[in-house]
């Protein structure tokens, strides 16, 4: 298990670099000319299809074997990526823990919650 999980912090270390780009585009470029939702929609196919090269990338060069291993792969990167989410929104947006957590409920928090699911869930599907 110990490949899948530095694969795992691998692959939620770069992901998380390219969805902090991505969303500060998105927030600064995006957001105020089309709104939440629909920025959200645009940036949330980009970061799968980023997910689903940098997993196979990934799972290739720590020789992660399919099933159980890379699904723990996956629900390591979930786990930090939730926890990095939760500082990120605290910290630099200055929301609290119940409006962090609030925004899943809006149309673009339920979508982003989604793809970070997928996120996780893409190292167990690739074959």
């Amino acid at each position: 298990m110990g490949r899948a999980l530095k694969a795992g912090l691998a692959y939620f270390a770069l992901i998380f670099a390219a969805g902090f780009a991505l969303g500060t585009l998105r927030v600064l470029v995006l957001l105020p000319r089309m709104g939440e939702a629909v920025a959200v929609a645009l940036e949330l196919p980009v970061m799968l299809g980023l997910s689903w090269l940098a997993a196979g990338a990934l799972i290739g060069r720590f020789a992660v074997p399919a099933g159980a291993a890379r699904l723990a792969m996956g629900g390591a990167a979930f786990g930090l990526l939730m926890a990095a989410e939760v500082g990120v929104s605290v910290f630099a947006l200055g929301r609290d823990i119940a409006g962090h957590f609030g925004h899943w409920a809006t149309l673009p928090g339920a979508a982003g919650l989604a793809g970070q699911v997928a996120f996780g869930l893409i190292p167990w599907a690739r074959r």
